[in-house]
């Protein structure tokens, strides 16, 4: 389901909920020709549409990145402005969760609601299966857990995060770990993948000197870069959640059900 760009994007009054949804897909006459969209105005239209599944009365997952707050920014909205009613947002970082207080969104936690309406977020990379790499941010424990309990799972990107294979676009799938003797961990990762080729660094903060990123859960992130395709997903995942000191990893497998990508030529909508 395609549904052209061309619309929104005649004015920077133009509405993006209105837009989206207006969009002729065959168009009588030849389209006007538009100003090339940047990638966080893509992320903004994907973004906007998912939200279009949001309920009054819904509890909401709140994902965590640039692509999610746009989200988590238009719920606010329409909660402030009447047309969304009585929502929970549980949120998936310390950083979300200041962000939608911010907003006046209503927060609680898995603790009080163990199943959640809804969860919108964005990824990393997202495979023809609808597989996905999560975590760059560094929130992917909390994602998981959120995303995991939720009964639709909503992933918003742009068209540049659609890979062939999960870890194909040669950027890190992030594994989570616990501080203590990490280099151990990181080199029991590294073994796992030998017949593929992997290298495993330490993730760091250039903007604290070089220390160790730390997650909200005080754990560190060691990301893995392979030279080749993966292979069997399941069993790569089950793998490392195997090797002692690993607490999560970035691969969301089987856990999407709608996703909603925003490019050039329009928004595309992929469902399990």
């Amino acid at each position: 389901m395609s549904i052209p760009c061309t619309h929104f994007i005649s004015s920077e009054n133009s509405s993006l909920e209105n837009g989206i949804l207006m969009g002729a897909s065959s168009p009588i006459s030849p389209p006007i020709p538009a100003a090339v969209l940047t990638q966080d105005e893509l992320k903004k239209i994907a973004a906007y549409k998912a939200v279009e599944y949001v309920e009054s009365n819904m509890v909401i997952g709140l994902g965590t990145g640039s692509t999610a707050k746009h989200a988590v920014d238009r719920i606010g909205e329409l909660l402030l402005q009447g047309k969304l009613k009585s929502i929970i947002g549980i949120p998936t970082s310390k950083k979300t969760h200041e962000q939608a207080l911010s907003l006046g969104i209503p927060l609680s936690d898995l603790n009080s609601y163990p199943v959640v309406d809804l969860a919108i977020d964005g990824a990393d990379e997202v495979d023809p299966s609808l597989n996905l790499v999560k975590g760059r941010g560094g929130s992917l424990l909390r994602e998981k857990m959120v995303e995991g309990a939720c009964k639709k799972f909503i992933v918003i990107v742009d068209e540049s995060k659609l890979v062939d294979h999960l870890g194909g676009s040669g950027f890190a799938i992030p594994v989570e770990i616990v501080p203590f003797c990490w280099k151990f961990t990181a080199a029991g990762l590294m073994k796992l993948f030998d017949d593929i080729g992997c290298r495993a660094e330490l993730r760091t903060c250039p903007e604290k000197n070089g220390k160790p990123f730390v997650t909200d859960n005080g754990n560190y992130i060691v990301n893995l870069y392979f030279q080749h395709d993966i292979g069997d997903l399941k069993a790569a995942s089950d793998a490392i959640l195997r090797l002692p000191g690993v607490v999560e990893h970035g691969m969301f497998l089987d856990m999407a059900t709608t996703v909603i990508v925003a490019g050039e030529l329009g928004v595309t909508i992929k469902n399990k």
